[in-house]
């Protein structure tokens, strides 16, 4: 089995527009798919820095002399980028959510197929875990967690059952949290929901929010003018943010207009929103919610 089957891997590289003596980032590197690609597409002078908090993925690290993996959180982009003596990129790979090396190993807790300890860090440095958000978050938290991160309408009635549950014993594992839950997994909608429960409970864990809007801001930062930014989101909170922030380098509102009323805006779109072919999501199921939105800095 693969570490990581990487999604779009082709059409995500192409994106960047490689230069053979450029510098470039892979901040999700996992099983370095995406890494190898790029590599194959740079000089003897060119130079690819990887990303990834997991322990996990640091053990497939790539023996060439072009490459440096940094063990951290890509939300902290810029700052090792720097220690590292890089100011300025000219691409950024993101292939975001949870690697398929994440979901198959049943003890890190993020599937919904293994009984297992509610976990669900991407780096085990982090304090906060699943088990602390299901046992110690007060309802109203839990609420917030599901409505924003799961888009469950019934957000209100889970936290509750969760609060209630706790009183009588801890949940500890993710077959306890299942059960709790039962009552609102009807056979036919079970892992879709289910699937909503989890990503709700991941996202919290690690942020995954604050962890994206931070890495897009230095993104801007860091890449020189006419340089790419190549992004690929599994889930709509993710696509959404994204998809807002290369349009017009913001989250919320709306960019000034200049005197002639015009938008100025620090990316322009290289392609229209790309998507998994059948073909591929035939051999990889997990490239069917796949999305790659692919920009450039002005």
């Amino acid at each position: 089995m693969e570490y990581h089957n990487p999604v779009l891997l082709k059409e995500t590289v192409d994106g960047l527009n490689i230069k053979p003596d450029g510098i470039y980032v892979d901040v999700t590197f996992g099983g370095g798919g995406h890494s190898k690609e790029i590599l194959k597409r740079l000089g003897p002078n060119g130079k690819l820095f990887g990303f990834d908090q997991d322990e996990d993925a640091q053990a497939n690290a790539l023996l060439d002399e072009r490459f440096v993996l940094i063990p951290e959180n890509f939300r902290y982009i810029k700052r090792f980028l720097r220690f590292h003596g890089v100011k300025s990129v000219d691409g950024i790979l993101a292939d975001l959510g949870v690697s398929s090396h994440q979901f198959d190993v049943p003890e890190r807790g993020f599937s919904t197929r293994f009984d297992a300890e509610l976990d669900m860090r991407m780096s085990k440095k982090n304090e906060l875990d699943a088990y602390k958000v299901v046992n110690e978050y007060d309802e109203a938290n839990l609420k917030r967690v599901f409505l924003d991160y799961g888009e469950l309408k019934a957000a209100p009635a889970i936290a509750r059952t969760i609060i209630e549950a706790r009183d009588k014993k801890d949940i500890s594992t993710t077959d306890e949290l299942k059960m709790v839950l039962s009552k609102y997994l009807p056979e036919q909608f079970k892992n879709k929901i289910l699937a909503q429960i989890y990503q709700a409970i991941r996202i919290e864990v690690n942020q995954e929010m604050d962890v994206l809007k931070e890495f897009l801001e230095q993104s801007l930062e860091v890449l020189n003018p006419e340089g790419r930014l190549s992004v690929i989101s599994y889930h709509s909170l993710e696509d959404r943010l994204v998809k807002r922030f290369l349009k017009n380098g913001m989250f919320e509102g709306e960019p000034e207009r200049d005197f002639f009323g015009n938008f100025s805006v620090p990316f322009k779109s290289i392609e229209k929103l790309i998507v998994p072919n059948d073909a591929e999501i035939k051999v990889n199921n997990r490239a069917r919610s796949a999305k790659l939105r692919v920009a450039e800095k002005k």
